[in-house]
């Protein structure tokens, strides 16, 4: 099966978002290389990214999933 390398980034606007944002990448671990969090304090959000290394599929898969979630932005590159 061939991968891409993508990069996710997530703005968490809402901090009930984080646990069921949490939930999603944890069923897609295998895919991920890595990730960050950073707080915004002054504008009150989270910014995460995210390093895969999933099949497109897979990849566009969380993200739908992910953008689904109140709270969640989500873009991907």
């Amino acid at each position: 099966m061939r991968t891409r390398v993508a990069v996710m980034a997530i703005i968490v606007e809402k901090p009930e978002a984080v646990e069921q944002m949490n939930t999603l990448l944890h069923g897609y671990a295998p895919y991920i290389i890595g990730r960050m969090g950073i707080p915004h304090r002054q504008r009150g959000i989270n910014l995460v990214s995210v390093a895969l290394d999933a099949p497109q599929d897979a990849i566009a898969a969380l993200a739908g999933k992910l953008g689904n979630v109140e709270g969640l932005s989500v873009k991907t590159a």
